[in-house]
């Protein structure tokens, strides 16, 4: 197997759509070599705990309501060809992410990580909850089989807040400006959202690699 680390946050559109492209691809060529682990990255580390009015968020970040729609346009369009359906009017709030980055690294512990991210896509991008929000996040959780009261000891406790936002540092030191980046074999970086048959091909290379290996060894 070959490790892919994808480094994302959950509020990111081009990483929804980002992961469903390459899923497309892995269920086009199911005998890929592909073993995936997500990396906390946050679009906006410096955002209050509380988040923010979604609004606000937006016509700051692009200058005007105007270019904020413009920006969105092309997140519509790749979202659809992507087979997503998002629904970006229902987001009310830009949350602060570090607490569902928290999750997304229990999860991995109990294997349920790419689970746990792509519901934390649907309960944004699709029914527009507060993926910021404790009480979200613990529904969240217990949606995809996580022991719900651990997982709220685990927040009580302040666990791993600073090991997230050091891992969040570390990738930016690295280089990382933007997500989603994805690292094939700790070695190459294939950045943004490639389409699906960018991802067959470099599965296609790289299952021809492996076969020559392991003829070589043979």
């Amino acid at each position: 197997m070959i490790k892919l680390d994808i480094l994302s946050d959950p509020i990111c559109p081009w990483c929804y759509i980002g992961w469903s492209n390459l899923a497309r691809a892995m269920e086009t060529r199911p005998d890929h070599p592909f073993t995936v682990e997500w990396h906390p990255f946050q679009l906006n580390p410096d955002m209050p705990p509380e988040g923010m009015d979604r609004r606000a968020y937006l016509e700051g970040k692009f200058g005007g309501k105007e270019n904020a729609v413009r920006a969105y346009a092309p997140v519509v369009e790749k979202g659809e060809e992507a087979g997503l359906t998002l629904n970006l009017e229902s987001i009310t709030r830009t949350p602060n992410t570090l607490n569902a980055h928290r999750l997304i690294h229990w999860a991995g512990i109990e294997g349920r990580q790419t689970p746990t991210v792509l519901a934390l896509f649907r309960a944004y991008f699709v029914d527009g909850r507060d993926i910021g929000d404790i009480p979200t996040l613990l529904d969240i959780a217990e949606g995809v089989g996580l022991d719900r009261a651990m997982i709220e000891t685990l927040y009580d406790s302040g666990a791993d807040a600073d090991d997230i936002q050091a891992r969040d540092a570390h990738a930016r030191q690295r280089g990382v400006q933007a997500v989603p980046t994805f690292i094939v074999a700790n070695q190459h970086a294939v950045p943004g959202a490639q389409p699906p048959g960018q991802w067959v091909a470099i599965i296609d290379d790289l299952n021809q690699q492996l076969a020559k290996a392991d003829a070589a060894e043979a």
